[in-house]
C-alpha cells in the first residue's frame, strides 16, 4: 500500500484489480527531484568556487608580472643595442677621418703651407664622409628651399632671379637622402 500525504484523505481501494490499477494511475508519480543541498554543502561548494577563482587570478597575475619583466628586459636590451650601434658608427667614422686628420697635421707642420696639400686633405675628408654615406651639396644657382637651405642674408643681385641662391657660406650635407646640415646661403632679392 502507498502512503498518501497527511492532508489528503486516503481513497478506499477495493479488491477489484481494475480499480486498483485505476487508483495507481490516478496517483501522482513520485518525483525524483534532486535533494536541495544543505547549507553546509552549499557553503563548501561556494568556497571551492572561490578558491578556483583565486587560483586563476594568481595565474593571471603571475603571467602579467612575467610579461612586464620580459618587456622591461627587452627595453633594456634594445637600449644597449642602440648604444652599441652608435658607438660602432662613431668608431667607423673616426677610422675613416683619422688619415685625413694626419695629413692635415703634416700639411700644417710644414714650413710652407701648400694650398694643393690642403685641397688634397679636404678631398680626403670629403671622400671619407662619402664612404660613410654622407654627401655634400652646393646649391649655388638653385632656387631657395627652406628644407635644404638656411638663408643667412638676402641681397638684391643684378642678373639673378629673386629667390635664387647666389652665394654659399657653408655647403650642406645629406645622409641617406635626409639633410644632415642645411647649406647656409645668401639669397637674391
Amino acid at each position: 500500500m502507498t502512503e498518501t500525504p497527511a492532508n489528503e484523505p486516503e481513497a478506499p481501494v477495493s479488491g477489484d484489480p481494475e480499480e486498483r490499477e485505476a487508483a495507481v494511475e490516478e496517483a501522482p508519480p513520485e518525483q525524483d527531484s534532486p535533494a536541495e543541498p544543505s547549507p553546509a554543502e552549499a557553503l563548501e561548494h561556494d568556497i571551492g568556487e572561490l578558491q578556483e577563482k583565486a587560483r586563476e587570478r594568481d595565474e593571471y597575475l603571475a603571467l602579467a608580472q612575467r610579461t612586464q619583466a620580459d618587456f622591461e628586459n627587452y627595453r633594456k636590451r634594445v637600449a644597449r643595442d642602440v648604444s652599441a650601434a652608435e658607438s660602432r658608427g662613431v668608431a667607423r667614422l673616426a677610422k675613416e677621418l683619422l688619415p685625413a686628420l694626419d695629413n692635415l697635421a703634416r700639411a700644417l707642420e710644414s714650413d710652407a703651407v701648400d694650398a694643393e696639400g690642403l685641397r688634397l686633405v679636404r678631398s680626403e675628408f670629403a671622400a671619407a664622409l662619402e664612404r660613410m654615406g654622407i654627401e655634400e651639396f652646393d646649391p649655388e644657382g638653385e632656387r631657395f628651399d627652406p628644407n635644404l637651405h638656411e638663408a643667412m642674408a638676402q641681397h638684391p643681385v643684378d642678373g639673378a632671379e629673386p629667390g635664387t641662391v647666389v652665394e654659399v657660406y657653408e655647403r650642406g650635407y645629406r645622409i641617406d637622402g635626409s639633410v644632415l646640415r642645411p647649406a647656409r646661403v645668401v639669397v637674391a632679392q
